[in-house]
């Protein structure tokens, strides 16, 4: 691995879209404070940011970086993919590969359609100010520096500067009450579960010497193959990685700070957070437990059987008696972590593993567009004095906003896993490799689940088309929503109508295309 202690060149071109978004992210602090009555512009200045970076992600395969270089995969026996071999950069702690430019390109995807989605909604909350678009950039390159680490130190940095970010966008409508406790309960949640991950990885650094994740495997590795166990001072730091990996993910029991985040953050934001920290927060999982920890996945696998059954349950019962939108999807998505979490189990079997990770990359892909639609609905409500979160405000939808209603219909039935729609292949390539692991059991507890949860999807279309609207106004539904509602829904039904190319994007994220 090239260990390079110069910033070079090629180290130049593979962090342009960081460099881009930085410059951007700057931009719209320096233009809000010098013409601070144009607020709207921040927000096309922002979604440029997001084409320039995207411009710089895609001239990445063009340039020969994944060509002729041994890397991870070489290292990492279960990774094996040669066609694609990645590039290493700044002295060797963040690796560009195709898994990192599907990630990257995934995250500005949500973020191009969450700031659709905001520019009206902050308007009608009467808090368009231009550090809501930069802390969206900002967080955006704590989440590539995630993507791309193969360092802890670059992780644990690029882990922060989106936790900060998004602890400042949740407690954003600062004469809200609610946002402002969210916030507080999600920093001070947030900053504990830090705490235990720094704490677990800097035993690992303790124990290998190393902060780099291809060392530490091979350290670890050699270190369990010599005694024939991890000693426990290894358990202890795996496990404590583990916690705060499971709780930027919220999976139960570390979900406490999901459902009171995303029922006080701005509906916007708790759309930004659903999908790109999400993704995020499982990009990192996957390089430190798959690649760094794959020595210990007899450890820890164990581990998340029983945390992936755990968020089916309790976050399946929980949404039941939901009454609020923001909380119920909220515990819909905690669900949908137990699903990923199966797919993660399947990944220790060589069987499995390569339909595994597609169907973890998959359903990221998929979910990241159901979600967002979903929740575009629901920003969509918010105007006068209505707030829009609860069930009883969705109520009547068809009759006020009937391409809307039809949409949402869409949504719920893809995040249930109908076919056939996006959400369908997601959750069939994650139960294809359990039964390809053996993991019969599972498989089976998670099609009865995707059941079960059928039923509170059901409650919204019901309310939505059933019911009598409380207020006979037509919805106005700005240029940007229509937008962001078009490119979702034509997402979600293309990818459940015509999931070939998509597959084949999935594919080549991990060397097989």
């Amino acid at each position: 691995m090239p260990q390079s202690p110069y910033f070079t060149p090629t180290d130049y071109v593979m962090i342009l879209p960081i460099i881009m978004l930085t410059l951007f992210a700057l931009g719209i602090l320096l233009f809000d404070l010098l013409a601070p009555e144009w607020k709207r512009l921040n927000a096309f200045v922002a979604l440029a940011g997001l084409l320039f970076a995207a411009t710089g992600i895609t001239g990445l395969p063009k340039i020969g970086l994944f060509r002729g270089t041994p890397g991870i995969y070489n290292h990492v026996e279960v990774l094996r993919l040669h066609r694609l071999p990645p590039q290493f950069a700044l002295s060797g702690s963040m690796i560009i590969d195709a898994l990192t430019v599907y990630f990257w390109a995934l995250f500005l995807a949500a973020a191009a359609i969450s700031i659709l989605i905001s520019m009206r909604y902050l308007d009608e909350e009467h808090e368009h100010h231009g550090e809501y678009y930069a802390l969206i950039l900002f967080a955006l390159i704590g989440m590539m520096c995630m993507a791309a680490g193969v360092d802890i130190v670059l992780i644990f940095i690029g882990l922060e500067l989106m936790a900060i970010s998004t602890y400042i966008l949740v407690g954003f409508l600062r004469s809200n009450r609610r946002s402002n406790e969210a916030s507080l309960k999600y920093f001070l949640l947030g900053a504990f579960s830090s705490g235990i991950f720094a704490y677990g990885l800097s035993l690992f650094y303790g124990l290998t010497g190393s902060t780099n994740l291809i060392e530490i495997r091979s350290i670890i590795g050699r270190q369990v193959e010599v005694s024939g166990h991890p000693g426990p001072v290894v358990t202890l730091a795996l496990l404590t990685t583990a916690t705060g990996l499971l709780f930027k993910i919220a999976a139960i029991p570390f979900h406490q700070w999901a459902p009171d985040a995303y029922e006080g953050a701005p509906t916007s934001i708790t759309a930004f957070m659903s999908v790109a920290v999400k993704a995020a927060a499982w990009a990192m999982l996957l390089r430190v437990l798959v690649i760094g920890l794959g020595p210990l996945a007899n450890v820890w696998a164990p581990v998340i059987i029983f945390v992936a059954i755990a968020p089916m349950t309790g976050a399946n019962l929980a949404a039941l008696t939901q009454t609020n939108l923001k909380r119920l999807l909220a515990y819909s998505s905690i669900a949908h972590v137990g699903y990923m979490l199966l797919g993660l189990v399947a990944l220790t079997s060589r069987d499995a593993f390569l339909d595994a990770l597609k169907g973890i990359l998959l359903y990221l892909l998929v979910y990241t567009f159901m979600n967002l639609g979903a929740f575009a609905v629901v920003t969509s409500l918010r105007h006068r004095n209505v707030i829009g979160d609860e069930i009883d405000d969705i109520a009547g939808l068809y009759a006020r906003a009937p391409v809307e209603a039809g949409l949402m219909l869409i949504f719920l039935l893809s995040l249930a896993g109908i076919p056939p729609l996006a959400g369908f292949y997601g959750k069939y390539y994650i139960f294809l490799s359990l039964i390809e692991s053996q993991h019969y059991v599972l498989a089976g507890l998670g099609v009865a689940y995707s059941v079960f949860g059928l039923y509170y999807y059901l409650k919204i279309a019901n309310a939505v088309f059933m019911r009598a609207p409380l207020d006979n106004e037509k919805l106005p539904v700005s240029f940007g929503m229509r937008i962001a509602l078009a490119i979702t829904g034509v997402a979600t039904l293309g990818i459940g109508i015509y999931p070939e190319p998509f597959m084949r994007m999935v594919s080549w994220s991990i060397g097989l295309g």
